[in-house]
């Protein structure tokens, strides 16, 4: 269907399966791009530099096309430096394309910049209506930060409510595509993901209609309704 990016990390315990995947696909590796992740229990620098070349193996590549570290760690917050300091080697290195974070805050962010040589590129984070997090994405978008959206449909909750519902029908669209292009005209990746082929197919059905401004601004302060329980502050 033409989906390329893949994501992957390795607290999902897939790495092995994806690399088979790859590998038996025919697709060029260069026309795939390939996220990874170290684990909370695998920070620090070495233990990253261990991690991610357990993720090569697993996934039989030569390079991932971005690394991230899954988590901020909050009790010891030094942990994300030293873990950062690994990223920007294995970036110089060539094995990893592309460095991030995922999950950070404004406050995780800044901890980071003020040790850092290189900069994250990318910050993936749970981004969906009613879970805007603007302190976060404005600040990102400053610092030139790619921002990414997990669970852009609040893991399936977003499509039963009534707001969102009313919104799609007047574009003749399912929430699901409503809620993937509001991510995508607040300049947001979404990393939507589904098992059933004809969901695939409508996630990518999104450039034939555009949100009008009315429209998005009630899908942007939307309160809180659903999502997950993961608080980037206190999940240790």
């Amino acid at each position: 269907m033409g989906y390329c990016h893949i994501d992957t990390a390795s607290a999902y315990h897939n790495e092995l399966e994806i690399g088979q995947a790859i590998k038996t696909s025919g697709v060029k590796r260069e026309e795939l791009f390939i996220t990874s992740k170290v684990w909370k229990d695998s920070m620090g620098y070495e233990q990253t530099m261990k991690s991610f070349h357990n993720t090569l193996k697993n996934l039989e590549l030569e390079y991932v096309d971005l690394f991230l570290i899954h988590w901020p760690k909050n009790k010891d917050p030094k942990l994300n430096i030293e873990t950062w300091k690994a990223l920007e080697e294995l970036y110089k290195e060539g094995k990893a394309r592309n460095i991030g974070v995922s999950n950070f805050l404004k406050h995780h962010l800044e901890i980071i910049l003020e040790h850092c040589e290189i900069q994250p590129m990318v910050n993936q984070i749970e981004f969906h209506p009613g879970l805007m997090r603007k302190e976060t994405i404005d600040f990102c978008k400053k610092k030139e930060i790619v921002l990414e959206a997990w669970a852009p449909l609040g893991k399936g909750k977003m499509l039963q409510n009534e707001t969102l519902l009313t919104i799609a029908k007047k574009y003749n669209k399912s929430v699901a595509q409503l809620c993937l292009k509001w991510c995508l005209q607040n300049e947001v990746i979404p990393l939507p993901k589904s098992e059933k082929e004809d969901r695939m197919r409508q996630n990518l059905d999104l450039f034939d209609f555009e949100i009008t401004e009315e429209d998005k601004n009630i899908i942007d302060n939307m309160e809180f309704f659903a999502g997950s329980d993961m608080d980037p502050d206190n999940f240790n």
